[in-house]
């Protein structure tokens, strides 16, 4: 008896408005991630310890509201905080680009859009997450994960040289304008999926504290989900102090121009498109299991041509530290996302993807302070070579792990497997 495949996601009406809405979100994001940082720099005249601190601030709501953000979004409807996210994100980042029209635009007010902006990103991405597994079919969520993955690598490539062109030719306000444009267009697209989702029946709410430790009790209470939390949560505290620094640091001590910066970026991220694409065949190649450890392992030796690129030939070493750490790093989160979703009940999946958001996005905030006090006390280039370092290491949990030897998902730990999914595997 032959099995029928699936049909192609692309014909899938939901999947399709999903994948819209989050296209263009994503490309919005990558302007406003590059203009932001050079409005600090080129208009506001910040240092390292103002950029760290406006990294910290774009990613502090994580550490703050990131696990009962995952027990209200079970609580309400996805599709909804996803509309309403949108909308409200593109409304606050206006609020720069008309600040620096009416001549008032200040580093307080850029530290208040990050903040305000990464509150609502906490439920709009623990939301979004958890939303494709109610779409689509469970062996479809790995393909799903791959196309959104696509996607937004496709924005890491042409978004940055896009920015940098829309910087020189409007200037990095108006180019946060034009990220307000796309996050409204994002929420038009997603209030047109037709999936009527079922609300939770408010009767059947428990207090909040019991429904915020049910999820974090399934996370680290699985050996797998543990290592993989720990691995990405010591990459995340390592790279958003690279990040945080590494606008300075591009325009100061390398001395390269926004449009060389931008096309950095740009040719790098084609790793992560080349990531979304093979993604796939990876994981056929070396087991789904075994593609974990073996991503985290290269971009954490990937992350060392940032610093190197103060010793070697600049632009080649950036281009090719970028393009393997890109490919890496989106590997190893199509693989561990999807790893992660089928290892979860669905009642569970927003709790589950917010207390999973919590420990390895909570350490986001805590490294970009830490990266501008160093930058600031020890110098850029030195504090980028201790960051390096612990990117390296942040392998070691997945590297030492079952995950090391195990080519497939078992079938008994599949939570969406089907009934069968308790017996154990063959």
């Amino acid at each position: 008896m032959t099995t029928r495949r699936p049909a192609s996601l692309w014909r899938h009406h939901d999947f399709r408005q999903l994948w819209m809405g989050d296209t263009v979100s994503v490309f919005g994001a990558q302007f406003v991630g590059f203009a932001m940082p050079l409005m600090a720099v080129q208009l506001l005249g910040a240092d390292a310890f103002q950029m760290g601190l406006l990294a910290t601030l774009e990613s502090l709501a994580f550490l703050l509201i990131g696990l009962p953000a995952g027990a209200w979004v079970d609580r309400w409807r996805k599709k909804t905080v996803l509309v309403l996210g949108d909308l409200t994100r593109a409304a606050l980042l206006l609020t720069l680009p008309l600040a620096w029209l009416g001549g008032i635009l200040s580093m307080p007010q850029l530290y208040v859009v990050a903040f305000a902006v990464g509150c609502i990103t906490v439920f709009f991405d623990v939301a979004n997450q958890s939303y494709l597994p109610e779409l689509v079919e469970g062996e479809q969520i790995s393909d799903g994960n791959g196309k959104l993955q696509a996607s937004q690598q496709t924005a890491m490539v042409v978004g940055p040289a896009a920015a940098a062109a829309m910087v020189r030719w409007l200037g990095s306000p108006l180019t946060i304008a034009v990220t307000s444009i796309c996050m409204a267009l994002s929420s038009l697209f997603v209030s047109r999926i037709r999936h009527q989702e079922q609300a939770p029946d408010p009767a059947a709410r428990r207090p909040l504290r019991t429904e915020i430790r049910e999820g974090l009790a399934f996370v680290l209470g699985h050996p797998l989900l543990r290592r993989i939390v720990a691995c990405t949560g010591l990459s995340n505290l390592a790279s958003s102090a690279i990040f945080a620094l590494f606008v300075l640091y591009a325009l100061t001590t390398l001395d390269l121009a926004e449009t060389t910066l931008g096309l950095v970026m740009s040719l790098g991220a084609v790793g992560g498109l080349l990531g979304a694409v093979s993604s796939g065949w990876f994981s056929r190649l070396v087991g789904e299991g075994r593609a974990i450890p073996v991503s985290a392992v290269l971009f954490g030796l990937a992350s060392f041509a940032v610093p190197l690129a103060s010793v070697l030939p600049t632009v080649p070493t950036l281009l090719v530290g970028n393009l393997v750490l890109s490919w890496a790093v989106v590997v190893y989160n199509i693989a561990q996302v999807s790893f992660r979703q089928r290892l979860c009940p669905k009642p569970l999946l927003g709790r589950m993807n917010a207390s999973i958001r919590f420990l390895v996005w909570g350490p986001m905030p805590i490294g970009a302070f830490v990266g501008g006090i160093l930058g600031q006390q020890l110098g850029v280039v030195p504090t980028l070579w201790i960051f390096a370092g612990i990117s390296m290491a942040a392998a070691i949990p997945v590297l030492l792990s079952p995950l090391r030897g195990m080519r497939d998902l078992p079938r008994a730990l599949d939570a969406l497997a089907g009934d069968d999914a308790a017996a154990p595997a063959p």
